[in-house]
């Protein structure tokens, strides 16, 4: 397969000054904290960990959802193959830290390496994977086509992109039909998906439109102690939640909250944002609103006169959606796309979102016409649901609804355990 002249010219740069410029980012990120400063070596490639025995399947997952959506299929995989262990890659301090925390045995988490010839030589010296399996759509030039010359057979599975990178891939076309094209099978999240990467050049005989992994995905966890201490502290109080919200939006949320206590002054919201290090800057908001609140990362809990529980920890989302039966899902009320609505709808917690939700548009609309889910377009339309489904019934029919076509995606799991087990029977390397 000729590569186009751009992908040559890339990975000539890539080769030559790759690792000097990979060294001043990571410098920079270092300085903004947004790497690791004790594993930093494992974004030159250098392995921390030894290789397992045996096979081995590396997964790379750009960040914490996508990595998230992962667990339940590598579980199976691992169920089925007692000579299996597998890899799983992502670039965020964040992710890794879940990772970390939730990988079962025979499973290990390292950073991916930057998109540096050496950098990735070293990787993959070390892995010598049997198989490669991209998640979503994050396509690195250097790694992919490394990977691909050493004759590790590759599959893209839950494959999503969204119309931003549609449209920066368009202006490459030839580059992006190339990348794809190394993938021998595609597993694609929508139609909509399956259309940007048609129009980019990926053979439509190589994929099937399934759905999402997320939707098959184990319901996140919570700790039984920390939910039963909880739920005593709540005592029975009514509760919603805001999840993974954004700049821009708690302002918006807590103008719902305040209505929303007009007609039902006991009420407590439940404050997660999306990024627990705004923890501070939202305390001072709070503050400063004269709002009486509590906040997590203090060790605080909250007691009968909180109004505003300010959850900014990492990994409780499973706790919180499991004390409130109804929830607000953030990065949707500002241009963002919106983020997974499958976690709640797998814990029974009816769901409402903003108009901005291009990153899961498929899946909400999915959501929408099941009566599983309510567009809230302004604060006061979101404290008239809040208000609305206060009735136990009205939120437990949603959530329900929602429960059910989480529990129908099951399937996209088993046909993702089916391809790569298939794939690794055939003898993985080579297997192109």
């Amino acid at each position: 397969m000729a590569q186009p002249l751009a992908l040559r010219l890339y990975l000539a740069w890539s080769a030559r000054r790759g690792t000097r410029f990979a060294e001043r980012k990571l410098e920079d990120r270092l300085a903004a904290g947004k790497e690791d400063r004790a594993r930093v070596d494992e974004r030159r490639g250098n392995a921390s960990l030894p290789r397992p025995e045996g096979k081995l399947v590396w997964f790379h997952a750009a960040s914490v959802g996508e990595s998230l959506a992962l667990l339940e299929l590598i579980r199976q995989l691992l169920d089925a193959r007692d000579d299996l262990s597998i890899l799983v890659t992502t670039g965020t301090v964040t992710s890794a830290a879940l990772m970390g925390e939730r990988l079962p045995e025979r499973a290990v988490h390292q950073y991916v390496p930057l998109d540096a010839r050496d950098y990735v030589t070293h990787f993959l010296d070390h892995w010598q994977p049997d198989l490669a399996i991209w998640t979503e759509s994050e396509l690195w030039p250097c790694l992919i086509e490394t990977t691909a010359g050493r004759d590790i057979p590759m599959l893209l599975i839950n494959a999503r992109m969204s119309k931003a990178s549609h449209d920066k891939w368009r202006f490459l076309r030839r580059v992006a039909r190339h990348l794809l094209n190394r993938f021998s099978h595609a597993l694609v999240q929508d139609d909509l998906t399956e259309i940007y990467l048609r129009r980019l050049g990926l053979s439509p005989d190589r994929m099937e439109v399934t759905g999402t992994l997320k939707e098959g995905a184990a319901a996140l966890p919570a700790d039984e102690g920390v939910l039963s201490r909880m739920r005593a502290d709540l005592a029975g109080r009514p509760v919603w939640l805001a999840a993974s919200t954004h700049p821009g939006e708690e302002e918006k949320v807590l103008e719902a909250h305040r209505a929303a206590l007009k007609a039902n002054p006991r009420l407590l919201l439940i404050l997660v944002p999306r990024h627990p290090d705004r923890g501070d800057d939202l305390a001072g908001m709070l503050e400063r609103d004269g709002w009486s609140y509590a906040r997590r990362s203090a060790g605080a809990h909250p007691s009968g006169q909180t109004q505003v529980y300010l959850a900014d920890t990492v990994g409780e989302l499973g706790l919180w959606y499991r004390l409130a039966p109804i929830s607000f899902i953030g990065g949707s009320w500002e241009p963002i796309g919106g983020h997974n609505p499958f976690e709640p709808a797998a814990l029974g917690s009816a769901i409402l979102h903003g108009p901005y939700v291009t990153n899961f548009v498929d899946i909400y609309q999915r959501l929408t016409e099941a009566r599983a889910a309510r567009l809230v377009s302004a604060p006061q339309s979101l404290a008239a649901a809040v208000n609305d489904l206060m009735s136990p019934d009205r939120a437990a029919a949603m959530a329900h609804a929602a429960w059910e076509l989480v529990s129908a995606g099951a399937d996209v799991t088993d046909r993702s355990v089916d391809l790569v087990l298939d794939r690794l029977d055939q003898g993985g390397r080579g297997a192109r």
